[in-house]
């Protein structure tokens, strides 16, 4: 039996509609006026209000009759049914549409303070924030510490694909080099091609596959995945070796930027971390 190829029309359609019946009005927090009702979630009149735009619109979308939304209208959509990132990723896909870039050129914009100051006030656990190229933008003293030498980086090197693969000191840091580097890749895959205009990654990935065999080998497998939690073994060049659970968060308001959190995963490396501390 072969399956056969989306009617993306009709799978828009279904997706908006059925996301649509999934909502609770009483969560949405609608005047009681509007609670009384017969189907499941929210009218079609209710989305079109939230969204800011007309209900024969809503209408004539969930007929899959034709329409092609504008990417401002899908992020609108996407808002008014509370879609996580990737229900709004599959939105835009089904719909033809790129997702908006945060600025003209592809690149994520600069962090908000209230961003770096959460860094920090996770201390003590070791944090820091990127943006979709790794680029490092703020992270907290604890994280500095664990990375090796990373005080002897300038700024403008600290992108942490660079560091895993052209600073000497980080080259051993992570037990499963192998695996770090691929989920790394792989997310770089992905935001390339979400940021066609972004000339600065474009570089880099020109720049990392000219100067490290591995990323050219992986970069040749096209693999494309986001991986946010995991468990990692560290070997620190003065304390050994350290293993942490991570998470890696996306800002709902800057979605292109993400919070990595190491948190020990033992005793014995909460201990190691404890001591880092102190250093």
């Amino acid at each position: 039996m072969t399956t056969r190829t989306v009617d993306t029309t009709e799978e828009l359609a279904a997706f908006l509609r059925n996301r649509r019946e999934r909502l609770d009005p009483d969560r949405l927090g609608l005047p009681a006026r509007r609670r009384a009702r017969r189907t499941p979630g929210l009218r079609r009149e209710e989305v079109a209000e939230l969204a800011g735009v007309s209900t024969d619109y809503v209408v004539r979308l969930e007929q899959g009759r034709g329409l092609r939304p504008s990417a401002q209208v899908l992020a609108a959509l996407a808002r008014a049914l509370g879609l996580a990132p990737g229900e709004r990723d599959y939105l835009f896909d089904l719909a033809g549409r790129r997702r908006p870039a945060t600025t003209d050129d592809g690149a994520a914009a600069g962090p908000a303070p209230s961003l770096a100051r959460l860094v920090h006030d996770l201390s003590p656990l070791p944090a820091m924030l990127m943006d979709h190229r790794y680029d490092l933008l703020a992270w907290n003293p604890e994280m500095a510490r664990l990375l090796p030498d990373f005080d002897t980086v300038p700024p403008s090197r600290r992108n942490a694909m660079r560091l895993c693969l052209l600073h000497p000191p980080m080259r051993d840091f992570y037990a499963d080099r192998e695996g770090v580097l691929r989920d790394g890749v792989a997310h770089l895959r992905a935001a390339w091609a979400a940021h066609p205009e972004d000339h600065e990654l474009a570089g880099l990935i020109a720049e990392f596959t000219a100067q490290d065999e591995d990323f050219a080998r992986l970069w040749a497998e096209r693999e494309v995945r986001v991986n946010g939690r995991g468990r990692k073994l560290l070997r620190h060049p003065s304390l050994g070796a350290i293993t942490v659970d991570f998470e890696i968060l996306l800002p709902l308001e800057d979605p292109q930027l993400r919070l990595l959190v190491y948190r020990a995963a033992d005793q014995n490396s909460h201990a190691l971390l404890d001591r880092l501390r102190t250093q």
